[in-house]
């Protein structure tokens, strides 16, 4: 069961209070309105605050600000020439206000009321106090969550530990030495009293354990590392992989819409299908396409989705795959089909079911491609940049005819069968799961200079994919990204991962388009993220902003 159903009974019974006594004529005059947190909160329903919590991380997890753009791996879906500033760092300015700050702030505030209410407002039973300890731990973990996806955007940031109370003009931000501190002492606090196989939806002992993997990889790289970094985060992750074998599914079964909840799962945004539309609004399902409706014999409620981001892969990502490689075909679409009738091109009728429009993974020679365009639009490899292809005579399918000037296969992996354009999913966002935690293991091991472990790891997420049980003789951070790319594409935050690696500015300037035509990348700027301008505007005298932004 998902934990957001718990929240619900409590809520409604709270709207239905305050309804009946806004109706004179139907209940006596009994006071409603002296219903506050501090007599309403007690250790039967304090869990409230942590599913409440866990509802402000789902939120961080439906906005992608900054994970994916200005990468090897995604690029604009616009003319080579355009500029766009968050992907080839062209006049990169501080924004007014930044949902990647905002809602990691607001997981925070909510864990340190949800803490502040645990330790010194309610009052606890001695057969409680395990419950207590619980509840502050998965606070604790998510609150480090929080910092971590503020740290590797920005620095060093805020650490208010204290339940918001009062308006504040005095700010100041931490070191990033001291953030990464205070994230891992969070983690290593609250571990020992997460559980191993807690209920669906909530934080693990295992999810902590990736996390805080995640956490030491990502310092082993920096001025201020420990010395053995690499290797407790290599410990870590081993730790978290518990044993689990992830051959016992197939990456397709893994992405299943009706096997989302499964053991490779280690944390999950949750959304669903219900009633309530709040807990029906993931957007995922909309990142990586294009309008696909404008196609001919394609609705608006097809099988795909509905655009909601301008970003698409680029062709280098396209070009990983490996015949054998079973993850392409349950990561990306190659053909989109019709499913509305009335329509044709040409003397072509189409049906639905129908071939529309297909991407061949090898190019195809100028005999097959136009006996293939008679039937259905063909867009070879090294035409998924904006632009049309030259016209072939006699076709039905002509280029200048299709409705697009950019044609790429969409991704997949994320199709969900609940949507209302590019909102309203129900599919759940998996934020960390175990063949993640393999590849972070790889890394880890790597930098601890113990390749026979580094390659058991790289080599189980790859062989879950091929069947092939050592297709790697040699590894290096090349080959661990590329991995990565294939298995985790648009699930964690690329950007994060090429700086950690100090892979950023060298990728970019390789694989993206857009930045190898106008890039304007600085690493002495663009390495961290422009603090939002309204932040600075509330703490003046304390806040600053990071380097070259102002």
């Amino acid at each position: 069961m998902k934990i957001y159903k718990n929240i619900k009974p409590i809520l409604a019974l709270l709207m239905f209070s305050m309804l009946l006594n806004a109706c004179d004529d139907f209940i006596q005059e009994d006071n409603y309105t002296d219903i506050t947190s501090e007599t309403f909160l007690n250790e039967d329903n304090a869990d409230q605050l942590i599913i409440g919590l866990y509802t402000a991380t789902r939120g961080v997890y439906r906005n992608h600000s900054y994970k994916f753009e200005g990468t090897d791996l995604f690029t604009t879906k616009s003319e080579l020439y355009a500029f766009n500033s968050g992907n080839d760092y062209n006049n990169l300015v501080p924004p007014t206000t930044n949902g990647v700050w905002s809602g990691n702030y607001n997981v925070i505030s909510k864990a340190n009321t949800a803490i502040n209410r645990y330790n010194n407002q309610i009052s606890w039973s001695d057969t409680n106090l395990d419950a207590k300890a619980y509840g502050i731990a998965q606070a604790r973990a998510l609150r480090a969550l929080a910092f971590f996806n503020l740290a590797v955007q920005y620095g060093g940031v805020v650490l208010d530990l204290e339940e918001p109370l009062s308006i504040r003009n005095d700010y100041t931000r931490s070191t990033e030495e001291e953030t990464f501190t205070l994230i891992i002492s969070e983690l290593e606090a609250a571990i020992p009293n997460l559980e191993n196989s807690p209920e669906t939806g909530r934080f693990s002992r295992r999810a902590a354990q990736h996390l805080l993997s995640e956490v030491y990889l990502t310092r082993a790289y920096k001025s201020y590392a420990g010395a053995n970094d690499f290797q407790t985060a290599a410990d870590l992750a081993v730790q978290a992989i518990d044993g689990y074998d992830i051959r016992t599914q197939t990456f397709a079964e893994v992405f299943d819409y009706d096997n989302q909840i499964n053991d490779e799962i280690l944390f999950a945004a949750q959304w669903e299908n219900n009633a309530f539309a709040s807990d029906r609004n993931n957007n995922k399902h909309s990142l990586f396409m294009y309008n696909l409706f404008d196609y001919p014999g394609v609705s608006r409620a097809n099988q795909y989705g509905v655009q909601g981001d301008g970003l698409m892969m680029t062709p280098y990502f396209y070009s990983l795959f490996a015949d054998n490689d079973t993850r392409e075909d349950a990561t990306i679409h190659r053909v989109i089909y019709a499913d509305e009738p009335g329509f044709s091109v040409g003397s072509d009728v189409i049906v639905p079911g129908d071939t529309l429009v297909y991407f061949p993974k090898q190019a195809l020679d100028v005999t097959e491609l136009t006996d293939k365009l008679d039937r259905y639009w063909v867009f070879q490899p090294d035409e998924y940049l904006w632009g049309k292809p030259d016209d072939i005579a006699g076709v039905n399918y002509t280029y200048s005819s299709n409705p697009y000037f950019v044609n790429f296969p969409i991704m997949k992996k994320f199709d969900d069968e609940i949507y209302f354009d590019e909102n309203g999913g129900a599919r759940d966002t998996f934020i960390f799961r175990v063949a993640e935690t393999h590849l972070l293991a790889a890394e880890a091991f790597l930098g601890a200079n113990n390749t026979t472990q580094a390659l058991f790891h790289i080599n189980r997420v790859r062989e879950r994919a091929t069947g092939v049980a050592n297709h790697y003789a040699n590894i290096n951070l090349d080959i661990i990204l590329e991995e990565r790319a294939l298995e985790l594409i648009g699930e964690t935050n690329r950007w994060a991962v090429l700086k950690r690696m100090g892979k950023l500015e060298e990728r970019i300037e390789l694989y993206n388009p857009h930045v190898i035509d106008h890039g304007a990348f600085d690493a002495s700027k663009h390495l961290l993220r422009p603090i939002p301008t309204r932040e600075i505007e509330l703490s003046p005298n304390t806040m600053e902003q990071n380097p070259l932004y102002e």
